[in-house]
């Protein structure tokens, strides 16, 4: 399946802006499974500077800096990507949840390091009790490993409800536990902190969702979604997506951008400014097949 995907995001400001720097995590990756064809990124106004790099996640990123006075700000990022549908995974067919867990217990096997590093607490997602518990109602030591993130998956979007106004991106994880509602990114932090609280490595994904219009119906321009999901590093499998705000296992219609912790490793788009007063932010996504 290929696709052809438009990000636009606009800031308008109440304030002139002076000076404003920004870091854009907004072209998609290339992986086993998804192949990043073209890519350009649209600024207006047009930045003073403009450079591009990788993270350490294997993100790339554009740093762009725009000087001189503005009360709005658009970038429009366009990609074409391909993806081709994983093989199905037996997923009771995994190694067993202790077999996993013994892995990344000290000492840990050189060739782990890499998944090792998302065990650990993150700036979004803390290892707490609680999660641990939640997440054993899915795991008994003989159960595979695959089977029982399913499961979890699967209750997390049975438990927790989907509601857009329950949280903002700097809604504590404490809170969304606490009220049982929340939205993708939410959730894909929830299932990190669960896995990570009993001993697996587990990080999160950004990409978008192709979304299909009613019977009928035609495709609005725009109404895609940016969206999050999470991973498991499973040995001899590698890392494997689950999707808990659609309770499913991403396929051919998660374009992926990029990797990380959390989501403060991999926000679209970030900055800071001199001026702007108060701004509003209005964000469209249109995934088209080609």
């Amino acid at each position: 399946m290929t696709y052809r995907i438009v990000h636009r995001t606009t800031y308008r400001y109440s304030q002139p802006v002076t000076v404003s720097q920004h870091a854009a995590r907004m072209e998609p990756r290339s992986t086993a499974h998804q192949q990043s064809r073209d890519f350009k990124l649209s600024i207006k106004p047009a930045p003073a500077l403009q450079s591009e790099r990788t993270d350490y996640f294997g993100n790339k990123v554009c740093m762009f800096s725009v000087q001189g006075l503005h009360k709005e700000l658009q970038v429009v990022a366009s990609s074409t990507v391909t993806i081709r549908r994983p093989d199905e995974l037996l997923f009771a067919a995994s190694p067993t949840f202790a077999n996993v867990r013994k892995l990344y217990l000290d000492s840990v096997s050189p060739t782990l390091c890499d998944p090792y590093q998302f065990v650990f607490n993150s700036p979004h997602v803390q290892v707490r009790l609680e999660y641990a518990d939640y997440a054993m109602a899915s795991f008994t030591p003989d159960t595979p490993v695959l089977a029982g993130v399913r499961d979890l998956t699967h209750r997390i979007n049975k438990d927790f409800k989907f509601d857009p106004t329950a949280t903002t991106v700097a809604t504590p994880l404490e809170e969304v536990w606490t009220k049982r509602r929340g939205v993708c990114q939410d959730f894909a932090h929830l299932g990190i902190a669960c896995l990570r609280s009993i001993g697996l490595p587990a990080r999160y994904v950004s990409g978008y969702l192709r979304t299909k219009p009613p019977a009928g119906q035609p495709r609005l321009v725009g109404a895609d979604q940016s969206h999050a999901w999470f991973s498991l590093h499973c040995p001899e499998v590698g890392w494997v997506d689950f999707d808990p705000t659609n309770d499913t296992v991403p396929g051919e219609e998660h374009p992926v951008v990029a990797f990380g912790r959390d989501f403060s490793d991999v926000s679209p788009l970030v900055g800071l400014l001199t001026g702007g007063g108060k701004h509003a932010v209005i964000v469209g996504v249109d995934v088209e097949e080609v």
